[in-house]
């Protein structure tokens, strides 16, 4: 139990930090920057603030990474539940960490053409239209990564379920959120014109995970109850 403790401890601050750098990557530098249907002013906020817009990149690089060894920590943590479900989980999250880091590409474009226009060979207006252009294919890879971000939560709430380490209701809800997550990056992309309220509701479930957060780096895990125990996988 020390052992899984310990695991559990380690991917609760795996997945904190996970969430404190895509939350100042994506809602603290590119909300602010990024501005819809406005061209120049979003390529100007980008050449006004060009060293913040590299530290949102950076901060995404290393939440990508993290993902990778927060499915890793998981694995280790749930493999003997079902060893299956637990290599599905660690492709889900491989996938995720794989398409934010190739959309990252955009990003990084964005900034090159907002910043050294000339060296692309594009006038002015054309730097910016390409700049809100790659911003807004990196906003849209996001949205779209969001159904791998949901597909991973559910082998983790299948397992948590069947392992008795965590809170039955807390595992429900894990795989609540997978599926808000898809729900919701299938609704952003078939009606984007919805409004924001309905977004909101959709992915309200989502809150599960900042419960799990809270869970593994508080408590851990707990001890499972005869009845509990998960046969191990074969």
């Amino acid at each position: 139990m020390s052992t899984s403790k310990h695991l559990a401890r380690t991917a609760g601050a795996l997945y904190l930090l996970m969430a404190v750098l895509g939350g100042i990557a994506h809602l603290g530098v590119r909300a602010d920057i990024r501005v819809p249907g406005e061209a120049a002013a979003t390529a100007a906020n980008i050449a006004a603030n060009p060293t913040l817009f590299r530290f949102s990149l950076v901060a995404d690089i290393a939440m990508a990474t993290i993902f990778v060894f927060v499915g890793v920590a998981f694995y280790l943590l749930l493999r003997h539940v079902d060893r299956h479900a637990a290599g599905l989980l660690v492709i889900f999250v491989a996938v995720a960490a794989g398409m934010i880091l190739v959309n990252l590409v955009f990003h990084h474009a964005a900034l090159l053409v907002a910043t050294d226009p000339a060296a692309y060979a594009v006038d002015a207006h054309s730097a910016d239209s390409l700049a809100l252009l790659l911003v807004d294919m990196h906003h849209h890879g996001y949205t779209i990564a969001g159904v791998f971000f949901g597909l991973w939560l559910l082998p983790l709430g299948y397992l948590a379920y069947r392992s008795g380490l965590f809170s039955r209701v807390l595992s429900v809800l894990l795989v609540v959120a997978g599926a808000a997550w898809i729900v919701g990056t299938l609704v952003e992309v078939l009606c984007p014109d919805l409004p924001a309220v309905v977004h909101a509701i959709i992915s309200a479930p989502t809150i599960a995970e900042f419960w799990m957060v809270a869970y593994l780096i508080i408590k851990g895990v707990r001890t499972p109850t005869s009845d509990q125990l998960a046969t191990p996988a074969t």
